[in-house]
């Protein structure tokens, strides 16, 4: 048996474990590993919905069960792997990665994930504002004041506005809130898509926005990017940059998804 095959089939524990970080960002071989299966499904079982291709059992990269807390994500990774050409590509299957890197990475070290959030609550991007020109600045009130006021509606969570790139340090009780608000999420996927959420974007409070509902992505995607935008309008748009943004889109957008089917 090949070895992209014994690290994605057979039983938790057999071999050698790979390195979960490295593996689970589906990086780890720099040569795309060829398709080995003809199917991919899913089988339901005591702990939830098990990725199976041609009818085995799959596993994460670190040999843990490759297995969904619902349906509608089952159904989802299960079609990234039926869509896969004649090698497994990890960039065409970001929902895959996530739930590798929920089961792998995040599981085991709930804590420190939740820890390392919630520093997030004391630099949230929305803190920091333009001083101008002042279609930048009225871009960002319009943009990120009303997250703030449900934040605050929310949470209890009072922001303090900083011009500029000056640190400003929040209140001790909003950093709390906030703090409380990501240590309440228990389940590792809705944690490891807010994760994602949050670095991708720089905001603990786009990313709660969108895990409890108050913005779509798409809304959430532009209330990130009021500065890109809003320089794009101004110098045009580069095409490296717009490519690289696009990535990072698909991962944002991947992560969103991730949390709305668990």
């Amino acid at each position: 048996m090949s070895d992209v095959t014994n690290e994605w089939l057979g039983e938790p524990g057999d071999g050698e474990r790979p390195d979960p970080v490295r593996a689970a960002r589906g990086h780890a071989k720099p040569a795309l590993p060829r398709r080995f299966y003809q199917e991919a499904g899913f089988v339901e079982g005591p702990d939830g919905f098990r990725l199976t291709l041609d009818g085995r059992p799959a596993n994460t990269p670190a040999r843990n069960p490759l297995s969904l807390p619902t349906r509608a994500l089952a159904e989802k990774v299960a079609a990234e792997w039926a869509a896969q050409d004649t090698v497994i590509d990890p960039a065409r299957m970001p929902l895959t990665r996530l739930a590798n890197t929920s089961i792998d990475g995040v599981a085991p070290r709930h804590a420190a994930v939740v820890e390392d959030l919630c520093a997030y609550a004391g630099t949230d991007l929305l803190a920091y504002r333009a001083g101008d020109p002042e279609r930048l600045v009225s871009a960002q009130a319009a943009s990120w004041d009303p997250i703030l006021d449900w934040a605050r509606e929310t949470f209890g969570a009072r922001v303090i506005l900083s011009e500029g790139v000056m640190h400003v340090e929040q209140p001790p009780d909003t950093v709390r809130a906030l703090s409380e608000a990501v240590a309440a999420v228990e389940s590792p996927f809705r944690l490891a898509g807010l994760h994602t959420l949050t670095t991708l974007t720089g905001s603990l409070l786009i990313a709660l926005a969108v895990l409890r509902g108050r913005l779509s992505p798409a809304e959430a995607w532009d209330a990130a990017h009021v500065d890109e935008t809003y320089q794009a309008a101004i110098w045009g748009r580069d095409a490296e940059a717009e490519a690289r943004l696009a990535i990072r889109r698909t991962e944002f957008e991947a992560a969103a998804e991730l949390i709305a089917s668990v």
